[in-house]
């Protein structure tokens, strides 16, 4: 009866010229009223019965937490098994591997619960996130893997790379005899990965991990910086130094990695003045300017050490209101070319003793930026699918023009290129070139090199060799970007030769371009 129930909504929904969620929800009430049924279906229950011919259709409509896909990939994030981090344990660290939990996470996150139910085997993980995706009427043809769980790079290499293969594995579909094996079919497979992240430490991230990295075909790494102060890092038994951040930026850089810096407001030792300096000198310093963020307030959680601190009197942790006019002040002063990726650790509240639990923390952020009449400039703020989706707001091609702007990081030159709509402040895609520093290690980079570190066009997920009317996805932006980067290379650094740091996933699309395989990397002489 379910089954006849859900394919009579399907007709009646597709019958309409247009449809909203709440024809859906009125089709799905009358329709059950009338066979009588206690239950409601699912959306995921309608979309497994729609055809092929009705997907297209339907499916926004039909789809779940439409923000997973709405940045035109979708991410899937795996944890390795609980594994000692090299250094000993941070203060703030709420689990670890005498609690039988990946370090610095509870078990409780989604993630890690989803690592748990599957005994943390990468296959398993990969494949399930891909069918709970797919269930929801997400397109999955197009997947970013981050690895997290702890210090992935200090796990024994024959670890790591077996859970890098199956990751690969579950994409393509099929067991393969090695890591290389796996990389080669994930060329061709029909779920693309077109990123690969590690979690890691600063100290963990020389050139030997760099290289290490490149060979499993890492494309971003998320470091944990957490501060930019020696005397907090002592204090927190970190581990590392502010130098090993400035080193693990570089390398990183120089090597063509994207980098996405993890920051802890409110650490022990800190305040919100110095909060807020450590962000602008973040953002500022040319030592350091990362791609990405992720802000991870701290958090007081019973099984840490910093617990015993709070009961003692030694720490106190900041109020909700001092952490969101702090991060309002901090997003004011974002640069475009940086993305804010999160705010908030996963951490259920009922965990949480002290800090923040409010889990709508980004949106409570927003809002006091408003107040203020400031705006936040990030990439995630701008991007045209994510405008679309949350405002309504798309771009008007009439309006999409070709912006440029350089500044220098980590002793390189780095050129953030854009098609953006100057009047509706959408941003449709972008590509990081950069002219590398002198010290850059690896043998296919030379001075005559400039570095493609990232491209990325905006808008719904768009399947490999599909085009949709709505999305900006497959239509000549991300060619143009290259073109232009091209131009840059040769035309204002006298470059020879540029390098694209693109996922195992992406490498036939560079080969369309006329891009041929150098190492990790895909090159062409300019």
């Amino acid at each position: 009866m379910m089954e006849t129930a859900c394919r009579e909504i399907i007709q009646n929904l597709n019958e309409l010229p247009n449809f909203t969620k709440d024809d859906l929800s009125f089709l799905k009430n009358k329709i059950c009223k009338k066979f009588g049924l206690k239950n409601i279906p699912k959306n995921s229950e309608l979309i497994t019965n729609l055809k092929p011919e009705e997907r297209n259709k339907l499916i926004s409509v039909l789809r779940e937490k439409p923000i997973r896909s709405a940045s035109g990939i979708i991410v899937i994030a795996v944890m390795s098994k609980p594994y000692p981090c090299p250094h000993g344990t941070c203060i703030y660290c709420p689990g670890g591997y005498e609690f039988s939990t990946p370090q610095s996470y509870t078990g409780h996150e989604p993630a890690a619960l989803r690592a748990i139910q599957n005994d943390f085997d990468a296959f398993k993980q990969v494949s399930a996130r891909i069918s709970q995706l797919k269930a929801i009427g997400h397109d999955v043809e197009k997947a970013e893997i981050i690895i997290m769980g702890g210090t992935f790079l200090s796990l024994p290499i024959e670890y790591q790379s077996a859970f890098v293969k199956g990751c690969y594995d579950a994409l393509n579909m099929i067991n393969s005899r090695d890591l290389e094996d796996a990389k080669r079919m994930a060329e061709n497979s029909r779920i693309r990965n077109v990123g690969m992240t590690i979690e890691t430490r600063p100290d963990f991230c020389k050139e030997e991990h760099v290289d290490l990295m490149l060979s499993y075909g890492v494309t971003r790494v998320e470091i944990g910086v957490q501060a930019l102060d020696d005397k907090i890092y002592s204090l927190v038994k970190r581990g590392h130094t502010v130098k090993d951040v400035i080193d693990a930026f570089r390398i990183a850089k120089d090597s063509s990695l994207k980098i996405v810096a993890h920051m802890m407001p409110g650490l022990p030792g800190s305040n919100p003045d110095r909060d807020f300096n450590d962000f602008n000198r973040l953002f500022n310093d040319p030592d350091f300017k990362p791609d990405m963020l992720k802000i991870y307030p701290t958090l007081l959680i019973e099984s840490s050490e910093l617990y015993e601190w709070y009961l003692d009197g030694r720490y106190q942790p900041y109020d909700d209101d001092t952490m969101i006019r702090l991060l309002a002040r901090v997003k004011e002063i974002v640069p475009r070319w940086v993305r804010i990726m999160r705010i908030q650790r996963d951490i259920p509240a009922r965990l949480i003793i002290a800090g923040i639990k409010k889990s709508n923390l980004r949106e409570l952020v927003q809002r006091e930026l408003s107040k203020m009449s400031k705006k936040c400039q990030c990439i995630r703020c701008r991007e045209v699918g994510l405008k679309k989706l949350k405002y309504g707001i798309d771009a008007n091609l009439d309006n999409v023009k070709l912006l440029k702007q350089i500044y220098e990081a980590s002793n390189g030159i780095e050129v953030f290129v854009s098609y953006e709509d100057v009047v509706n402040d959408a941003l449709i895609g972008f590509l990081r070139l950069r002219y590398p520093s002198e010290k850059a290690h690896r043998k296919e980079i030379s001075s005559k090199t400039c570095l493609v570190r990232e491209l990325h066009v905006y808008g719904t997920m768009v399947p490999i060799g599909k085009r949709y009317h709505d999305s900006y996805q497959h239509k000549g932006f991300g060619a143009r970007l290259m073109r232009e980067a091209e131009r840059i290379a040769k035309e204002e650094f006298d470059a020879r030769k540029i390098i694209v740091m693109g996922a195992i996933g992406t490498k036939e699309y560079y080969k369309k371009l006329g891009y041929r395989k150098e190492g990790p990397y895909m090159v062409r002489s300019i």
